[in-house]
């Protein structure tokens, strides 16, 4: 199995790093998530400016963008798969999303 793990923590969060650990014999696992932290970004897409790409390691992936954005990367050709699974998490605090102000 092919699994896409994101997060709005950023990728070097300790929860996707838990989460990555967990399921490490479930298949190949890919990370691509932000840079740095984006909580409270809901589901927001980078317009206008360039969107960059960094490989810290066999498939892990920091985006210069929003959580949406590393997703919307993954599945429309930056990986050389489709993955199977897409999961998002493990979260540091609440999920609020939209309803953040």
């Amino acid at each position: 199995m092919k699994i896409l793990l994101s997060n709005d923590d950023g990728f070097d969060a300790p929860g996707l790093g838990a989460l990555k650990a967990a399921l490490s014999d479930r298949g190949r696992i890919v990370v691509v998530a932000p840079a740095g932290n984006c909580s409270g970004f809901s589901n927001a897409l980078t317009l206008r400016k360039p969107i960059r790409v960094r490989c810290h390691g066999e498939d892990l992936y920091s985006v210069e963008g929003t959580p949406a954005d590393c997703v919307h990367l993954a599945v429309n050709g930056m990986l050389d798969f489709e993955p199977d699974l897409v999961i998002s998490g493990i979260n540091n605090g609440e999920n609020m999303g939209d309803d953040t102000i």
